[in-house]
């Protein structure tokens, strides 16, 4: 799958302000936008489910995309959903990616993903065809490796410190 010709400056332009994508190349970045597909979605649609498998990396054009978790994991007591169910654990908007433990790992996705903004743009990258771009460009997959690396990190920080504030600050319970 390739990306149609006349929309790779677009592309281009998006994933010039994607973290992930961060100190690439204008060569490099037409690469990677030349393996990208473009969805359009409207508001409330889901883009994936928890639990299932994936293969893409989405980085977000237009609008807003909500990371959404299994109440039962999040809030004690609480029953599992349905699919427009989900306590929300972050919105992210314009240039931000998701996917990412997906493009690493190829396991089931950890969260569930939906639209936020009326409509809202993303373009998906195959996990394959960027992987094949790494191998066969070693400092292009370098970097995006290691700016991948980076917003794991940074999410996983962010992470921690959620869990942390809601361990520290739930209301104790006396008997």
């Amino acid at each position: 799958m390739s990306a149609d010709e006349s929309k790779i400056p677009d592309y281009v332009n998006v994933l010039r302000r994607t973290d992930v994508f961060y100190d690439l190349s204008d060569s490099q970045l037409e690469m990677i936008a030349g393996i990208c597909s473009e969805v359009e979605y409207k508001m409330g649609q889901m883009i994936f489910e928890e639990s299932t498998p994936g293969n893409e990396l989405h980085v977000i054009a237009m609008g807003e995309v909500e990371i959404l978790l299994d109440p039962s994991l999040v809030q004690p007591g609480a029953e599992r959903g349905g699919k427009d169910s989900g306590v929300t654990i972050a919105t992210l908007r314009q240039g931000q990616t998701f996917g990412e433990v997906t493009l690493v790992d190829e396991g089931l996705r950890t969260a569930s993903a939906r639209t936020a903004g009326r409509k809202t743009r993303l373009l998906v990258i195959p996990r394959d065809s960027l992987l094949a771009l790494c191998d066969n460009y070693p400092e292009l997959g370098y970097r995006v490796m290691r700016n991948v690396a980076a917003d794991l990190a940074f999410k996983i920080r962010g992470t921690d410190l959620m869990i942390r504030e809601q361990l520290l600050w739930r209301p104790s319970r006396h008997r």
